[in-house]
């Protein structure tokens, strides 16, 4: 069994959905395990406050290329990732072992007439919101007293198909998983050119607002 490192850049990650005409960026074996490093924001980065902008991140919103742009989906994707000898109709176990946080942020994106209290929420707003990483927590709104813990779980995962097809919504080839509601190393069972988009922390306002508090992470995947 072998450990591999996943860095996400140019080269390693594609935007908006899954297709099988990108070629593996890791070919591993049954038994592996990857430390997977992803990214978000693309379509947000030029709202960004510098803290939010690392310089690989910087050169992916600016220079992806056009055939790493996959759909219209808005998401990042590290991968693909191909299993050696994995075969059509095969099943994937992937392991989530950890998920942590590389940035004290993340943001938060609400859109008009969607969520919960669509009447309420009639503005397209973005909010980039600091991240106590040592508590575990978040304060939104900022000096409200209103504190969101942190528990992440899983964002966009997802295999190829024959088909290009969009990072949303969550479909048959690909799953938008509720991390904080399953436990530790729950199998995902999915049928092989897996990606993956980072992960969110904050479910707690994402039922008013449509979208979580999302933020770079580098999850840990046993195969």
């Amino acid at each position: 069994m072998t450990h591999h490192i996943l860095k996400a850049n140019c080269h390693t990650v594609h935007l908006g959905g899954f297709s099988h005409q990108l070629k593996p960026v890791l070919t591993i074996n049954s038994g592996d395990s990857i430390d997977v490093e992803t990214y978000t924001g693309f379509y947000v980065y030029d709202k960004a406050p510098p803290e939010f902008l690392t310089p690989d991140f910087l050169e992916i919103c600016q220079h992806l290329p056009t055939e790493q742009q996959v759909d219209s989906g808005p998401h990042l994707l590290t991968g693909p990732i191909y299993i050696r000898d994995a075969q059509p109709g095969d099943v994937i176990e992937v392991k989530l072992e950890a998920i942590y946080p590389r940035l004290p942020i993340g943001f938060n994106v609400m859109y008009p007439d969607k969520g919960a209290l669509p009447k309420h929420f009639s503005e397209h707003k973005i909010h980039f919101i600091p991240l106590d990483l040592e508590k575990q927590i978040a304060e939104f709104p900022s000096e409200s007293g209103i504190k969101i813990p942190l528990k992440p779980f899983f964002g966009i995962l997802g295999v190829a198909t024959s088909e290009n097809r969009s990072s949303v919504p969550p479909t048959l080839y690909h799953t938008c998983l509720l991390r904080s509601r399953l436990p530790l190393l729950s199998p995902l069972l999915v049928p092989s050119l897996l990606s993956l988009s980072p992960p969110t922390v904050g479910w707690a306002i994402s039922s008013l607002l449509l979208v979580p508090i999302l933020m770079f992470h580098s999850p840990l995947l046993d195969f």
